[in-house]
């Protein structure tokens, strides 16, 4: 593995390692880590650094919602053409094209179920391409990013005595 691949690697595990820990931790120096993180920052591979929060440990209420997308398309429409105009929105978190029953996979956020909802049906559905909308609203997550979250550990069943 080379020295690009494995920043890579340390920094999705870490994004807050120091330049001095990834030094130590791939047998390079300093200066070669700095610049080939400023390399990788400058062709696009790196694009930014987020922090993974628990919204569960928080005041804050957010909703999160994933949507299936079928979409039909023409001669001039290309699912690129589609996803240009999607990712414009701010609710939108993530958007995949993805294989099988349905086109794309979204994400979305919110404040509440309601304006959630409406999003999808006066942003989303209006578009000429979208043949189908299926929301599904998220419960709970037990882990995003590969970072396990919440205090998942206490057994809420009620115990069955004979």
């Amino acid at each position: 593995m080379d020295l690009s691949e494995e920043l890579l690697e340390l920094l999705q595990e870490n994004a807050r390692y120091s330049t001095d820990d990834l030094a130590r931790m791939t047998d390079a120096d300093p200066e070669t880590v700095e610049s080939e993180i400023e390399s990788l920052e400058s062709e696009g591979i790196i694009r930014g650094y987020q922090a993974v929060v628990d919204f569960e440990e928080t005041e804050r209420e957010r909703v999160r919602a994933i949507v299936e997308l079928n979409v039909t398309l023409d001669r001039e429409t290309s699912y690129g053409d589609i996803a240009e105009r999607i990712v414009q929105f701010p609710e939108v978190q993530e958007l995949r094209l993805v294989s099988g029953d349905y086109d794309f996979d979204m994400e979305v956020e919110g404040d509440s179920m309601r304006e959630v909802s409406h999003f999808i049906s006066d942003k989303i559905a209006p578009i000429p391409e979208i043949t189908q909308t299926v929301t599904h609203y998220h419960m709970d997550t037990y882990k995003t990013r590969g970072i396990v979250l919440g205090d998942h550990d206490e057994d809420d069943r009620l115990s069955v005595s004979p």
